[in-house]
């Protein structure tokens, strides 16, 4: 899912269409209350669902909302982090997305709830 954003855009396109799964509507969950997407939709194709992720663009120019998104939990490479050692991304500025006991959350709102979990992605 994290791919196909970042490369939908580096070209400016419009929508991303991904495969849903709990994960992915979580993911694209966060990245719309957060801002980084305008929208997405789930459709069904044959026995298939589908996510539809509307990307956002800034001014005429149609300047990236999203930065840079980076995989940081890997399959052959996990990475946890406890409450007292969470990212910060870019001094606040942008985000981490953790797995946790609680559901897929921010880094900002597991600090608050004071839990950890395994480190997904960082945005910004």
């Amino acid at each position: 899912m994290l791919t196909r954003i970042r490369n939908a855009n580096m070209v400016k396109h419009q929508i991303v269409e991904v495969p849903a799964t709990k994960m992915s509507k979580a993911i694209a969950t966060i990245l719309k209350e957060e801002g980084f997407i305008e929208n997405f939709e789930i459709y069904n194709e044959n026995l298939y669902q589908y996510l539809l992720l509307s990307l956002k663009y800034k001014g005429q120019s149609r300047e990236r909302v999203i930065k840079t998104i980076k995989r940081i939990s890997k399959p052959g490479l996990r990475v946890y982090s406890n409450s007292k050692t969470l990212p910060n991304v870019l001094d606040g500025l942008g985000i981490a997305i953790l797995s946790t006991s609680k559901g897929v959350m921010t880094n900002v709102k597991a600090k608050e709830l004071g839990i950890g979990g395994e480190v997904l992605c960082y945005i910004w």
